[in-house]
């Protein structure tokens, strides 16, 4: 759907960006704020970003957690949050009508938070059920090994989640400290997209803010420490495999590179990894590539689920294939149908009005402006065979991370 993107200064320093879809029937709203589980250090127990998230649900001075649910589903809205490494996001969607609604129910939320005693015991117990589940289920906790294994002593290998030790550790007093510390903060950003002009936007948005915000103390920095390999043996018949290689932040040139480099390996089913391993091979069910790029880092990271008997000769094959694209680079045609795809999946996401919200709100929150979604697929058209092995030879020189959850050694 045709889109009008603008950016706007908010009274105290927040910033709205604001994707103006005048044919859209749906309204969506995104509230970032900067912080997330790598900003857990020093005394800031892990896991207390995600718990504040949890608790901003769970009633404001105005509302008790059932009337904020109710307030925006009754008028057939809905309400989610997302905590991550570095930052934390409250959003909500519904028919374009709605956007008074979402705005003020969604202001009450980040700004209004009262943190009742009885809803954080309660609330513990859920994330601490929630801890468990993640743990239990090999195929998400082998994402917080592979985390730690990649980021050894650096925030970034924390669980988003924290521990059941670190949450008992969270009161009253800690998230009403943390909700002012990063609630008010003047890098907050606000999305929004619809049919609602920018300006009619503004006039409900700003009687909500805050009156005041704070300038944020700057993000730690931490230097990288040497990768790690982890294993977790418990009972199980599968074993999950994950490597992944420090890559360079969301801001390099070569970051268009990198994204067709994992489409190329992993990403889709005519991809490298999935027709080697599972289409000509048969040695796993699931095997994929992701991208997950940070302020200054990243990483490239390849998730298999195996046979256990599979396992030499998978790893032999993953390798090889790294090792070829290092060497020779794109296969002919590999890259023009990376490109194809990246394109595609790119122009099916914009079909959705919370897709424009995203697409605004995390391109000023990262970028400082909100790029055009046409100008990232030029850049992405301009990536050449060459760009793509020079990248892949540098990541694949290094040693990986690597994070097994394998079955416990038989007694005999």
């Amino acid at each position: 759907m045709p889109a009008t993107y603008s950016t706007h200064d908010l009274p105290g320093g927040p910033r709205l960006a604001h994707a103006h879809l005048p044919e859209s029937e749906c309204a969506a709203l995104s509230i970032y704020i900067p912080v997330g589980s790598r900003d857990e250090t020093g005394n800031i127990p892990s896991g207390l970003a995600h718990f504040s998230e949890h608790m901003a649900f769970k009633g404001t001075q105005r509302r008790s957690a059932k009337e904020l649910t109710l307030a925006i589903e009754s008028g057939g809205g809905q309400a989610n949050a997302c905590t991550s490494e570095d930052y934390t996001v409250y959003e909500a969607q519904g028919e374009a009508e709605l956007m008074p609604v979402l705005i003020d129910v969604l202001a009450d939320m980040v700004w209004h938070s009262n943190f009742p005693d009885n809803e954080i015991e309660l609330e513990r117990d859920v994330i601490g059920e929630e801890i468990t589940m993640i743990r239990e289920t090999p195929s998400d906790h082998i994402n917080d090994l592979l985390a730690a294994a990649l980021w050894p002593e650096h925030p970034l290998g924390q669980s988003i989640s924290g521990s059941l030790e670190s949450i008992e550790t969270i009161d009253r007093d800690c998230l009403q400290n943390f909700a002012n510390e990063h609630h008010f903060r003047k890098d907050i950003v606000i999305a929004t997209a619809g049919p609602m002009s920018a300006e009619a936007i503004l006039e409900i948005l700003i009687p909500l803010l805050p009156e005041h915000f704070k300038t944020p103390a700057p993000r730690a920095s931490h230097a990288l420490t040497p990768c790690r390999e982890i294993v977790d043996r418990r009972p199980t018949d599968q074993l999950q495999l994950a490597l992944a290689w420090h890559t360079s932040g969301r801001h390099a040139p070569e970051r268009h590179a990198l994204r067709m480099l994992s489409l190329i390996l992993g990403e889709s089913s005519s991809s490298r990894l999935f027709t080697e391993l599972r289409e000509e091979r048969g040695l796993c069910y699931q095997v994929g590539s992701e991208l997950s790029l940070f302020e200054e880092t990243g990483a490239l990271q390849i998730l298999a689920g195996l046979d256990p008997k599979s396992r030499e000769e998978s790893l032999k094959t993953l390798f090889k294939e790294t090792e070829d694209l290092a060497q020779n680079g794109p296969r002919p045609g590999e890259l023009d149908r990376a490109k194809r795809l990246a394109i595609a999946q790119s122009k099916l996401s914009f079909e959705s009005t919370s897709a424009h919200c995203g697409w605004v709100g995390e391109g000023l929150l990262f970028f400082g402006h909100i790029p055009s979604p046409q100008e990232a697929r030029e850049n992405l058209l301009k990536v050449t065979d060459a760009e793509v092995q020079a990248i892949a030879k540098k990541i694949f020189a290094q040693k990986p991370a690597t994070a097994e959850i394998r079955a416990k050694a038989r007694k005999g």
